[in-house]
This record gives C-alpha cells, sequence and structure tokens, in this order.
C-alpha cells in the first residue's frame, strides 16, 4: 500500500516576490507602487497567453493587499463585491449580467480610489465584451504578460522547488522543460506530483521518477 504523507510539503503560495518577472519587471513594479498609494492610476488591465502568468499576479497582488492589512478579493470569471482592491481573472468568461456589474464596479472603486485588477487573453479592443464595458478597461494601465524564456522558466521551477522544500537537480529541470507542457502552470504541478510521488518513496528528485510521475499523468 502507498504511504500518504500529508502536510509535509508547504504550501506554495503566488506572491509578487516569487512571480520570475522575466520582461515584466516594470508590470510587477506598478503592482507594487499601486498598492503603496492612495493616488496616481489604480487600474490595471493585464492580458497575454495561457500560462503567461496572468493568474499568479493577481491573486499575489490580492494577497499583498491584504498583508498589508486592506481588504481585498480575487474572483475567476465572476465578479465579487467591492473591497479596496479587487481582481477579476478571464474577464472574456464573463455573461452579459457579469459584464454589467464589472462596469459598475469598475465606476465605484474609480470614485472611491480603490484598485481594480482585470485580465484576459486579448487587448482591450479584441475583446467581445460591451463597448461601455471595453472602454472602460482601456482606461486605466495596460500590459501584455510576456511569456517567459526557458532559462527563466527554469529559474521558477527552481524557486518553487525551494518553497516547498526540495532539491532540484539541473538535470531534472532540463528533463522537465524539454519533454513537459510550454506552459509554467503545467510545469509547476508536475513538480508538486514528483514532489508527493518522491515524498511517498521517500526518495530524492531524480529523473527516473520523473518520468514516472509524467507517465502517470498519460495514464490519467
Amino acid at each position: 500500500m502507498t504511504q500518504m504523507l500529508l502536510g509535509i510539503s508547504p504550501d506554495w503560495v503566488p506572491t509578487l516576490d516569487n512571480f520570475v518577472a522575466g520582461h515584466n519587471v516594470e508590470l510587477l513594479s506598478e503592482l507594487g507602487n499601486a498598492l503603496n498609494r492612495t493616488q496616481g492610476e489604480r487600474g490595471f488591465y493585464i492580458w497575454g497567453e495561457a500560462g503567461s502568468g496572468k493568474t499568479h499576479l493577481l491573486q499575489a497582488t490580492v494577497q499583498r493587499a491584504q498583508a498589508l492589512g486592506l481588504s481585498a478579493v480575487y474572483a475567476r470569471a465572476s465578479v465579487p463585491e467591492a473591497a479596496q482592491v479587487v481582481a477579476v481573472d478571464d474577464v472574456e468568461l464573463l455573461d452579459d449580467a457579469a459584464q454589467i456589474a464589472l462596469f459598475a464596479l469598475y465606476n465605484r472603486l474609480r470614485e472611491s480610489g480603490g484598485m481594480l485588477l482585470v485580465s484576459g487573453t486579448a487587448a482591450p479592443t479584441h475583446l467581445q465584451l460591451r463597448d461601455d464595458l471595453r472602454t472602460r478597461l482601456g482606461w486605466g494601465l495596460i500590459y501584455q504578460v510576456q511569456a517567459l524564456s526557458d532559462e527563466e522558466k527554469a529559474l521558477a521551477l527552481q524557486q518553487h522547488a525551494q518553497a516547498r522544500g526540495f532539491a532540484l537537480s539541473h538535470e531534472v529541470t532540463q528533463y522537465l522543460l524539454r519533454h513537459g507542457r510550454r506552459d509554467l502552470p503545467a510545469l509547476l504541478g508536475v513538480l508538486d506530483a514528483l514532489d508527493e510521488h518522491c515524498l511517498r518513496l521517500q526518495r530524492g528528485a531524480s529523473v527516473p521518477l520523473l518520468k514516472e510521475v509524467m507517465q502517470m499523468a498519460k495514464q490519467d
């Protein structure tokens, strides 16, 4: 029977500090600055391909805001209640009613000095949304999240492994980059599965164990 080890690996939480910026240094800096000021631009629209890091940035900004004592909430494909900081992920998935709600929330936060972050898969002008909402999203700061290079992904994998408390060799990292999916969330998911597999077997991370994990994933 496979031994189950629970509560050993620390939970990994997306933060602004563990986001590998790559070519997104300016965006990362602007998010941090916006949280520390009450004036200036407080509306952000960020867009990019799947796996580029949009969700990480939105969740990390909410986490930082809460650490600063602000009310902050993250929602995916839905519109939450107003808070001092609100993050809405995957805006293109909102239905008509939710788009109206986001339009009203945008105006409310702009009047109150709150901070709104919205993400999508395309620039505002290319979104299939209500015209008034699309216009509002174009008023704030707009950034395209640039995907990481393989070297930057390797750094992200190393940081993720370190946060979970296990060593990741260069050989394991390179094998995962060569044979895993290209988007970072999928790579991190494989890394989490590798860590759990190693804990069950009480062995260190290695290429053979990584192959086993990737083979098991194909069979699921």
